[in-house]
Protein backbone atom coordinates (compact mmCIF):
# COMPACT_ATOMS: atom_id res chain seq x y z
CA UNK A 1 0.00 0.00 0.00
CA UNK A 2 1.16 3.31 -0.96
CA UNK A 3 1.75 4.86 2.31
CA UNK A 4 0.27 8.59 2.86
CA UNK A 5 1.62 11.87 1.37
CA UNK A 6 3.33 14.90 3.38
CA UNK A 7 0.02 16.84 3.58
CA UNK A 8 -1.54 17.11 6.65
CA UNK A 9 -1.40 20.11 8.54
CA UNK A 10 -1.17 20.51 12.67
CA UNK A 11 -2.74 23.67 14.70
CA UNK A 12 1.07 25.15 14.64
CA UNK A 13 1.02 24.55 10.63
CA UNK A 14 3.70 21.85 10.93
CA UNK A 15 2.76 19.41 7.55
CA UNK A 16 3.14 15.82 7.91
CA UNK A 17 2.47 12.17 6.74
CA UNK A 18 -0.24 10.75 8.75
CA UNK A 19 -3.41 8.41 7.10
CA UNK A 20 -6.56 10.89 8.35
CA UNK A 21 -7.27 13.30 5.84
CA UNK A 22 -10.03 15.95 7.82
CA UNK A 23 -12.39 17.51 7.20
CA UNK A 24 -11.21 20.26 4.97
CA UNK A 25 -8.72 20.77 2.03
CA UNK A 26 -6.50 24.15 1.29
CA UNK A 27 -3.30 25.21 0.06
CA UNK A 28 -0.69 28.25 0.82
CA UNK A 29 0.23 28.23 -2.83
CA UNK A 30 2.51 25.57 -4.78
CA UNK A 31 4.77 23.76 -2.28
CA UNK A 32 5.57 19.97 -4.14
CA UNK A 33 7.10 18.49 -6.86
CA UNK A 34 4.33 17.13 -8.55
CA UNK A 35 6.86 14.08 -9.97
CA UNK A 36 7.80 12.80 -6.97
CA UNK A 37 4.82 14.26 -5.08
CA UNK A 38 7.15 15.51 -1.92
CA UNK A 39 7.13 18.58 -0.54
CA UNK A 40 9.83 21.37 -1.36
CA UNK A 41 11.88 23.21 0.97
CA UNK A 42 9.54 26.20 1.29
CA UNK A 43 6.62 25.95 3.28
CA UNK A 44 4.58 28.71 1.35
CA UNK A 45 4.85 30.21 -1.42
CA UNK A 46 1.95 32.75 -1.18
CA UNK A 47 0.66 35.31 1.69
CA UNK A 48 -2.80 33.86 0.45
CA UNK A 49 -3.42 30.61 3.14
CA UNK A 50 -6.57 29.44 2.41
CA UNK A 51 -9.07 26.70 3.54
CA UNK A 52 -11.49 25.19 0.92
CA UNK A 53 -14.16 22.57 0.51
CA UNK A 54 -13.14 18.96 0.17
CA UNK A 55 -15.85 18.47 -2.54
CA UNK A 56 -16.27 21.38 -4.77
CA UNK A 57 -19.04 21.11 -8.34
CA UNK A 58 -18.22 17.48 -8.31
CA UNK A 59 -14.76 18.02 -9.49
CA UNK A 60 -11.92 15.79 -8.36
CA UNK A 61 -8.14 16.39 -8.09
CA UNK A 62 -5.38 13.73 -8.27
CA UNK A 63 -3.73 15.38 -5.43
CA UNK A 64 -0.18 16.89 -5.34
CA UNK A 65 -0.14 15.70 -9.19
CA UNK A 66 0.34 18.69 -10.71
CA UNK A 67 2.20 21.90 -10.22
CA UNK A 68 -1.23 24.18 -9.75
CA UNK A 69 -1.45 24.53 -6.00
CA UNK A 70 -0.31 21.70 -2.63
CA UNK A 71 -3.30 20.37 -1.56
CA UNK A 72 -3.47 20.32 2.53
CA UNK A 73 -5.33 18.80 4.56
CA UNK A 74 -7.20 20.19 8.31
CA UNK A 75 -8.94 17.75 10.98
CA UNK A 76 -11.51 20.69 10.88
CA UNK A 77 -11.81 24.74 10.56
CA UNK A 78 -9.96 25.47 13.93
CA UNK A 79 -7.03 24.01 13.03
CA UNK A 80 -7.09 25.00 9.73
CA UNK A 81 -7.61 28.74 11.58
CA UNK A 82 -4.93 27.98 14.33
CA UNK A 83 -2.36 27.45 11.42
CA UNK A 84 -2.88 30.57 10.05
CA UNK A 85 -5.50 29.56 7.43
CA UNK A 86 -8.40 31.80 6.48
CA UNK A 87 -11.79 30.66 4.42
CA UNK A 88 -11.66 30.72 0.22
CA UNK A 89 -13.64 33.33 -0.97
CA UNK A 90 -14.08 30.95 -4.39
CA UNK A 91 -15.27 27.90 -3.59
CA UNK A 92 -16.39 29.07 0.35
CA UNK A 93 -17.58 32.40 -0.75
CA UNK A 94 -20.34 32.92 1.57
CA UNK A 95 -18.04 31.57 4.97
CA UNK A 96 -15.40 34.46 3.47
CA UNK A 97 -17.53 37.45 3.36
CA UNK A 98 -18.92 36.18 7.15
CA UNK A 99 -15.20 35.94 8.11
CA UNK A 100 -14.38 38.94 6.68
CA UNK A 101 -17.14 40.71 8.34
CA UNK A 102 -16.45 39.60 11.70
CA UNK A 103 -12.86 40.15 11.09
CA UNK A 104 -13.33 44.11 10.41
CA UNK A 105 -15.90 43.93 13.36
CA UNK A 106 -13.71 42.25 15.49
CA UNK A 107 -10.65 44.47 14.61
CA UNK A 108 -12.15 47.63 14.07
CA UNK A 109 -12.11 48.30 10.60
CA UNK A 110 -13.93 48.56 7.45
CA UNK A 111 -13.27 47.87 3.54
CA UNK A 112 -10.96 45.15 4.22
CA UNK A 113 -9.68 43.17 0.84
CA UNK A 114 -8.39 39.60 1.33
CA UNK A 115 -4.72 40.40 0.60
CA UNK A 116 -5.06 42.56 3.38
CA UNK A 117 -6.24 40.21 5.62
CA UNK A 118 -3.82 37.85 4.32
CA UNK A 119 -0.44 40.39 5.16
CA UNK A 120 -1.96 40.76 9.02
CA UNK A 121 -2.06 37.12 9.54
CA UNK A 122 1.13 36.05 8.06
CA UNK A 123 2.53 38.19 10.37
CA UNK A 124 0.90 36.75 13.44
CA UNK A 125 1.30 33.16 11.97
CA UNK A 126 5.27 32.82 11.31
CA UNK A 127 8.57 33.80 13.55
CA UNK A 128 11.15 33.03 11.29
CA UNK A 129 10.11 29.80 9.71
CA UNK A 130 7.98 28.61 12.69
CA UNK A 131 5.03 29.28 14.29
CA UNK A 132 4.10 32.15 16.49
CA UNK A 133 2.64 31.74 19.73
CA UNK A 134 0.86 34.53 21.30
CA UNK A 135 0.08 35.35 25.09
CA UNK A 136 -3.43 34.91 25.81
CA UNK A 137 -5.37 38.43 25.95
CA UNK A 138 -7.87 36.53 27.76
CA UNK A 139 -8.69 34.22 30.46
CA UNK A 140 -8.38 30.26 29.16
CA UNK A 141 -12.28 29.53 29.82
CA UNK A 142 -13.45 32.86 28.42
CA UNK A 143 -11.73 32.33 24.66
CA UNK A 144 -14.34 31.85 22.32
CA UNK A 145 -15.25 28.36 20.89
CA UNK A 146 -13.03 27.58 18.09
CA UNK A 147 -9.88 29.37 19.63
CA UNK A 148 -6.67 27.16 19.61
CA UNK A 149 -3.61 27.40 22.48
CA UNK A 150 -0.20 25.34 22.76
CA UNK A 151 0.81 23.99 25.91
CA UNK A 152 4.55 22.05 25.19
CA UNK A 153 3.92 19.93 22.78
CA UNK A 154 0.14 19.49 22.91
CA UNK A 155 -2.89 21.37 20.99
CA UNK A 156 -6.00 22.07 22.36
CA UNK A 157 -9.47 23.83 21.25
CA UNK A 158 -11.67 25.21 23.12
CA UNK A 159 -15.41 24.65 23.45
CA UNK A 160 -17.88 25.43 25.70
CA UNK A 161 -15.63 27.27 27.86
CA UNK A 162 -13.37 23.69 28.22
CA UNK A 163 -10.30 22.52 26.28
CA UNK A 164 -9.65 19.33 24.08
CA UNK A 165 -6.69 17.78 23.23
CA UNK A 166 -6.47 18.02 19.40
CA UNK A 167 -5.29 14.90 17.80
CA UNK A 168 -5.72 13.96 13.99
CA UNK A 169 -7.91 11.62 14.92
CA UNK A 170 -10.21 13.88 16.56
CA UNK A 171 -10.58 15.82 20.12
CA UNK A 172 -10.61 14.76 23.53
CA UNK A 173 -10.65 15.74 27.59
CA UNK A 174 -7.16 16.22 28.70
CA UNK A 175 -5.53 13.90 31.72
CA UNK A 176 -4.37 17.17 33.43
CA UNK A 177 -5.46 20.94 34.05
CA UNK A 178 -3.50 23.15 31.32
CA UNK A 179 -0.83 25.67 32.41
CA UNK A 180 0.54 28.26 30.63
CA UNK A 181 -1.13 28.17 27.75
CA UNK A 182 -0.09 30.23 24.76
CA UNK A 183 -2.20 31.66 21.58
CA UNK A 184 -1.95 29.19 18.33
CA UNK A 185 -4.60 31.20 16.85
CA UNK A 186 -3.68 34.28 15.23
CA UNK A 187 -5.16 36.90 17.28
CA UNK A 188 -7.19 38.86 14.75
CA UNK A 189 -8.64 35.64 14.13
CA UNK A 190 -9.83 34.94 17.36
CA UNK A 191 -11.25 38.64 17.61
CA UNK A 192 -13.20 37.82 14.34
CA UNK A 193 -14.39 34.19 16.64
CA UNK A 194 -15.05 37.31 19.10
CA UNK A 195 -17.17 39.19 16.95
CA UNK A 196 -19.93 36.66 15.46
CA UNK A 197 -17.66 33.79 12.99
CA UNK A 198 -17.89 30.17 14.36
CA UNK A 199 -15.62 27.81 12.39
CA UNK A 200 -16.71 24.19 12.04
CA UNK A 201 -15.47 21.67 14.65
CA UNK A 202 -14.81 18.01 14.04
CA UNK A 203 -17.75 16.18 15.54
CA UNK A 204 -15.84 14.68 18.32
CA UNK A 205 -15.66 18.20 19.65
CA UNK A 206 -19.55 18.00 20.50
Amino acid sequence: MRPPLRNRVTPSGEIISTPQRGLFTGNRGIIHDPATKTLLNRRWSSKAWITCVCEFRGRRRDVMATRSWTELFFLDEATAFAAGHRPCFYCRRDDANAFRAAWERGNGVGGVRAPEMDAVLHLERLDGRGKRLHALPMPLHTLPDGTMVQVGEDSYLIAQRRPLLWSFDGYRSPKNPLRDALLLTPPSTLRAFSAGYRPVLHPSAK
